[in-house]
């Protein structure tokens, strides 16, 4: 009854607080019971007071995987491969990991059967996003940048033969690596020109 009673929540994921009003408990007792339904595997545990129906996370779209990863580590966004393949500017595709820069830190998380990779940038480079489907993710030419950048401090591996360079802004390319350090340049300047 009261599991039948989560699964009409509309939001993709929930707080036990939310739990609490829901089913006019305290929040304590929802705190327990969000525990044990994790324990039993009706619910999974995204971090800290953070949940989701197990049943709904076995068909997670692509966007709400994101979505999920923006809530995982706060403040990021969706760059580097992962934003390159939903923009289709390359033809590598990702299968149950999804790639993020944040500010904190960097931290690979592992939930159920999806990995999920923050690399920390310094704050000046924390940048050029903006909310799609609410996600926030990266410009197609920053996750470019984010990718030649961690690239050229060895941190990070782009697949260059995978890119379809006709999909980016070269204008815009050039003004965002005008913000970086000149090995971020000669980076994208020994791609572009082989």
């Amino acid at each position: 009854m009261i599991y039948q009673t989560l699964r009409c929540m509309k939001s993709l994921y929930f707080s036990y607080n939310e739990v609490a009003e829901l089913l006019r408990i305290q929040p304590e007792s929802a705190r327990v019971l969000c525990s044990r339904y994790t324990s039993n595997g009706l619910l999974v545990r995204v971090k800290r007071n953070i949940y989701l129906l197990r049943e709904r996370w076995d068909y997670l779209t692509d966007t709400e995987i994101m979505q999920i990863t923006n809530i995982i580590q706060v403040p990021s966004y969706v760059s580097l491969t992962s934003a390159l393949a939903y923009y289709g500017c390359t033809t590598q595709l990702q299968q149950d990991f999804i790639e993020s820069t944040c500010v904190q830190r960097s931290l690979n998380k592992t939930i159920l059967d999806k990995e999920f990779y923050f690399t920390k940038v310094p704050k000046e480079y924390f940048f050029d996003f903006h909310k799609e489907n609410n996600v926030f993710i990266a410009t197609p030419e920053k996750a470019l940048v984010d990718a030649l950048y961690l690239t050229a401090l060895g941190r990070y591996s782009i697949d260059y033969s995978a890119l379809e360079l006709h999909k980016f802004n070269e204008a815009k390319v050039q003004q965002l690596l005008n913000q970086y350090p000149e090995r971020v340049s000669k980076r994208w300047e020994e791609y572009a020109s082989a």
